[in-house]
C-alpha cells in the first residue's frame, strides 16, 4: 500500500486522524439520532404545550424538509468556503436551534427550532463525511474509518429511540432537544483544535451554481413535502399532486442545468459512476425501509406489547449490536476481499428477510419469538449495506467534489427515509381503515382496533420487503463486480479542508 503514504503523510490531519474520526462521529451521531429521538417525546410535548394530532407530524416533517432539501447545497458550501468552518458553524447552529426547541413555549417556536436544526444539519453532515473522505486516504484505514462512521449512521436511529425514552421518562421531553448541546459543543471545541482550515489554490475556487441550488432545493423540498402531505391528506389531494409534479419538473430542470453550467452544484461525474450510483441507491433503499420500520415497531411494541418508552428503546439494542458486529466484519475483512457488490446484495437480502419475519407478527406474539429474530437479521443486513455503501460512495471522488459527493450519501438516506415513512404510513392507514370496515360486525370493538392495527403493520412490512428487494436487485445490477481500485484514493491529493 506504499502508494498511499506520500499523500497520507503530507496531510496535516494525518497524525490526529483517529481523534478527528471521534469528533466527526459525535457530530454524525447527533444528526442521525435527531431523526428519531423526538418521536418518543412527541406525546409528552403535545400534552405540555398543546397542539393537535394533525399538527404533530410537523415536528418531524420540519426537520426532514429542511435537512433533506438543503443537503446538496450544504455540501457544496463546504467545498467553497472550507469544511472546517462550515462544520463548526453547523455544530454551533445545531446547538442553538436545539436550545431554542428545548425552551419552546409554543408549537410554532418548536417547529421553527426543528426546521433550524435541519438547516444546520444540512451544513454539518456533508462537511463531516467529506472531512472523513479527505482525512483517511490509506485504503485499509479508510475501510475501518468508514466502518465506524457507517455504524454510527446505522445505530443512530436506534440510539435515538432509547435516549428519547430515557430522557422523556426520567427528565422531560425538553431534554430530547437539550441533549444535543452535550454533543455539539464538545465536538465544536474538538474541531477547532484538531482540524486545519484548507485553502483553495489561486484561481481555483469554483463559483456557486445558483440555478442548480434553487432547482434542486425546491425539487427535494417539494418531493418530501408531497409525500408528507400524502400521509395526512391522501394521494389524491390537490396539494400532494401539485407538489409531486413540481418536484419532478424542478429535478428534471436541475439535471439539465448540471449538464450546461461551468461549475455545477452536483457534477454528473459524481453520480454517473456505477459503483457510486449503486451505493447511493442502496443507502436510500435502506433508509426508506429502516425509518418506516422504526416507526411501526415502536407503535407495535408500545401499543400492542405494552412496553414503556425505555423498554421500547432497549428492545432495539440487539439490532444495534448486530449492526456493529457486521460492520466490523465487513469493513476490515470482507470489503477489501470481495468488494461492495456481493456485500450490498447480501445486506439488502437480509433486510428483506427481516421484513418478511415481521409480517408474521400477531397481536399475541412475544418480543423474544416475534420481534427479536427480525431485529437481529435487520441489524446484520443494515451493517452490510452501510459499511460497504458509505465507503464505496466516496471512493476515488475528486477532492473538490468531496463535499457534494458526501452530501449525496446523506441526501439519499434522508430523502429515502422521509419518502419511506410517508409512503408506508399512508399504506398502513388505508389498510387499517379497510380492515376495520370489512370486519366491523365480526369482531368486538376492542379486538377490531387491535386486529386492524396488526393488519396495517403487516401491510407496511410487506411493502417494505418489496422496496428493499427491488432496491437490492437494481443496486446489485449497477455495482461493478470485484474490488474497486484503491489507487484512486491513495492518489488523491490532500486538498483544502
Amino acid at each position: 500500500m506504499s502508494h498511499a503514504s506520500p499523500s497520507t503523510h503530507t496531510d496535516p490531519h494525518h497524525e490526529r486522524r483517529w481523534l478527528i474520526l471521534a469528533v466527526l462521529g459525535i457530530a454524525q451521531l447527533m444528526v442521525v439520532l435527531d431523526a428519531t429521538i423526538v418521536n418518543i417525546a412527541l406525546p409528552s410535548a403535545q400534552a405540555d404545550i398543546g397542539f393537535s394530532n394533525d399538527s404533530r407530524q410537523w415536528i418531524i416533517t420540519a426537520y426532514a424538509l429542511a435537512f433533506g432539501s438543503l443537503l446538496l447545497l450544504g455540501g457544496r458550501i463546504g467545498d467553497l468556503i472550507g469544511r472546517k468552518q462550515i462544520f463548526i458553524i453547523g455544530l454551533l447552529g445545531f446547538a442553538g436551534a436545539s436550545a431554542l426547541g428545548g425552551a419552546a413555549g409554543s408549537f410554532g417556536v418548536l417547529v421553527i427550532a426543528r426546521a433550524l436544526q435541519g438547516v444546520f444539519g444540512a451544513l454539518l453532515a456533508p462537511a463531516a463525511l467529506s472531512l472523513l473522505t479527505t482525512t483517511f486516504t490509506d485504503p485499509i484505514e479508510r475501510n475501518k474509518a468508514f466502518g465506524v462512521f457507517g455504524g454510527i449512521a446505522g445505530i443512530g436511529g436506534g440510539v435515538g429511540l432509547l435516549l428519547g425514552g430515557v430522557l422523556t421518562e426520567y427528565l422531560s421531553w425538553r431534554w430530547c432537544l437539550y441533549v444535543n448541546l452535550l454533543f455539539a459543543i464538545p465536538a465544536a471545541f474538538g474541531a477547532l483544535s484538531l482540524l486545519h482550515a484548507g485553502r483553495h489554490a489561486e484561481g481555483q475556487r469554483p463559483r456557486l451554481d445558483i440555478p442548480g441550488a434553487v432547482t434542486v432545493t425546491g425539487g427535494l423540498f417539494a418531493l418530501v413535502y408531497g409525500f408528507s402531505n400524502a400521509e395526512t391528506n391522501g394521494w389524491s389531494a390537490p396539494l400532494t399532486i401539485a407538489m409531486l409534479i413540481a418536484s419532478a419538473l424542478l429535478l428534471a430542470a436541475f439535471a439539465v442545468i448540471q449538464r450546461r453550467v461551468a461549475d455545477p452544484l452536483l457534477p454528473l461525474r459524481v453520480v454517473l459512476d456505477r459503483n457510486r450510483g449503486g451505493s447511493y441507491l442502496a443507502i436510500g433503499t435502506v433508509g426508506a425501509g429502516m425509518f418506516g420500520v422504526f416507526l411501526f415497531l415502536t407503535y407495535y411494541m408500545q401499543r400492542t406489547l405494552e412496553l414503556t418508552p425505555v423498554q421500547t428503546g432497549l428492545a432495539f439494542l440487539p439490532m444495534n449490536f448486530a449492526i456493529m458486529a457486521s460492520i466490523g466484519l465487513v469493513s476490515t475483512r470482507l470489503l477489501p476481499k470481495f468488494g461492495p457488490r456481493p456485500l450490498i446484495a447480501t445486506g439488502l437480502a437480509l433486510s428483506t428477510v427481516a421484513m418478511l419475519v415481521f409480517t408474521r407478527l400477531e397481536s399475541t406474539s412475544s418480543y423474544v419469538t416475534g420481534v427479536l429474530p427480525g431485529l437481529v437479521i435487520l441489524g446484520f443486513g443494515m451493517g452490510f449495506v452501510f459499511a460497504s455503501a458509505m465507503a464505496t460512495a466516496t471512493l476515488g471522488i475528486e477532492p473538490r467534489d468531496a463535499g457534494v459527493g458526501s452530501a449525496m450519501v446523506n441526501t439519499t438516506q434522508q430523502v429515502g427515509g422521509s419518502i419511506g415513512t410517508a409512503l408506508l404510513s399512508t399504506l398502513f392507514a388505508s389498510a387499517v381503515t379497510s380492515f376495520a370496515t370489512d370486519n366491523a360486525t365480526a369482531l368486538s370493538r376492542g379486538d377490531l382496533a387491535v386486529e386492524s392495527a396488526m393488519h396495517g403493520y403487516t401491510t407496511a412490512f410487506w411493502w417494505a420487503a418489496g422496496i428493499l428487494a427491488v432496491g437490492g436487485l437494481v443496486s446489485t445490477f449497477l455495482l461493478r463486480p470485484g474490488v474497486p481500485e484503491p489507487a484512486a484514493v491513495g492518489a488523491a491529493p490532500a486538498m483544502a479542508h
